[in-house]
């Protein structure tokens, strides 16, 4: 099982969340580029591309307010316990120095 620290896993949402908004982005731009293709054919798909815009728009909404709400919740462990969180952080110093120190 691969753990990750928390900065990596704040760049992986921020990369997740930008490759979201171009998406969307690019998508409402081919929307209004389509707009000249009146058939049937081209609504339908013209229709399903507007719901999945926006599902991709609810999507990123919900991902980057968990993420707000994690960094939230652990500043305010930090904040609430500020010799743990050192101690922890230190524990796992500690463990992943024994560990690379091993290899």
């Amino acid at each position: 099982m691969e753990t990750r620290t928390a900065t990596e896993i704040e760049q992986s949402t921020e990369r997740l969340l930008n490759d979201l908004k171009a998406v969307v982005n690019d998508g409402e731009a081919l929307l209004k580029a389509g707009v000249e293709d009146l058939t049937e054919r081209g609504m339908a798909a013209r229709e399903r591309l507007a719901s999945a815009l926006e599902m991709a728009k609810e999507t990123r909404r919900r991902i980057q307010e968990r993420a707000v709400e994690g960094a939230r919740a652990t500043d305010r462990f930090v904040h609430e316990n500020p010799y743990r969180s050192v101690g922890l952080a230190f524990g796992v110093g500690l463990l992943i120095g024994v560990i690379l120190n091993r290899k």
